[in-house]
């Protein structure tokens, strides 16, 4: 099975580093690709570069493998691996991470490692996001600068060997609905068990901070604060408060089904009929 590891971190970063030594490790069939951003990228999300072109540079990384740093974002990465960069590979999954620091509840819209996985799920191959709570036990991803991969690392990469024990049965189907991704969050300290759970709710408290002002204008923090979240039975956010690796599938389909229903009893010829009349 061919797998793409990437990250929003970049490509040096230590837990991409664990990852990508992990799944080294576990052999076997696994054939990888890293292609990581050249820099830091997080909270990027899904942007893409579209109004230049990219620069990718090879990286030795001093053990025999190298990867692939480009000055491009996450789901920049998983496009430059379908498209081909690395000759004959083409991935059957898109493993992102492991990123520094949480990626829980609401905050995985703006998480350019859940980006990356949400680009596979696109394209039509699973992904896996791992993300690692910092030593702190700060609850998103913008925190934190102390962290310890290895169960993170470990947990991951057992996941994507048994995707691809899987991937090798009879049907030839790896074990992951169409369209969905697998979110994990690892916490920090001793973990005490794994739970399959759905996305919290954040409790945002953001302010507008001015930092500095003169005769060409104004800046200002709007971020900072640490966010709290609703201690909910059964969601990411409970699950890595109590010490359990969280694991969430994420479905990118975002249609409001419900809504749909809602605006087919609605009468829309009431709505159309005057716009309509504009244009006869």
């Amino acid at each position: 099975m061919r797998v793409l590891l990437t990250n929003d971190d970049g490509i040096e970063a230590e837990g991409l580093q664990a990852l990508r030594r992990a799944l080294l490790e576990r052999g076997g069939d696994l054939e990888l690709a890293v292609i990581a951003p050249d820099g830091n990228r997080s909270a990027f999300a899904r942007m893409i570069t579209t109004r230049r072109p990219l620069w990718v540079s090879e990286v030795d990384f001093g053990d025999g493998t190298k990867g692939y740093a480009t000055d491009g974002t996450p789901v920049d990465c998983v496009r430059l691996a379908n498209l081909g960069l690395v000759d004959g590979f083409r991935p059957d999954v898109v493993v992102s991470g492991i990123n520094h620091g949480a990626n829980l509840g609401d905050d995985i819209s703006y998480s350019g490692t859940v980006a990356a996985a949400i680009e596979g799920v696109i394209l039509g191959v699973p992904g896996i996001a791992v993300s690692q709570q910092s030593s702190g036990r700060e609850y998103d991803h913008r925190f934190g600068s102390e962290f310890d991969f290895g169960v993170a690392a470990q947990f991951a990469a057992r996941i994507v060997a048994q995707l691809a024990d899987t991937a090798g049965a009879a049907d030839g189907r790896i074990p992951l609905p169409p369209g969905t991704l697998l979110n994990v969050n690892v916490p920090a300290g001793e973990v005490r068990g794994v739970q399959v759970s759905r996305l919290g709710k954040r409790i945002y408290r953001d302010e507008l901070r001015l930092e500095h002002e003169d005769e060409g204008g104004r800046r200002y923090w709007i971020y900072g604060r640490d966010p709290g979240f609703e201690d909910e039975e059964g969601t990411d956010l409970a699950a890595v408060h109590a010490g359990h690796i969280a694991v969430t599938p994420v479905h990118f389909d975002l249609t409001d089904l419900e809504g749909m229903d809602a605006l087919v009893r609605y009468d829309l010829q009431r709505l159309v009929r005057p716009a309509a009349s504009e244009v006869e």
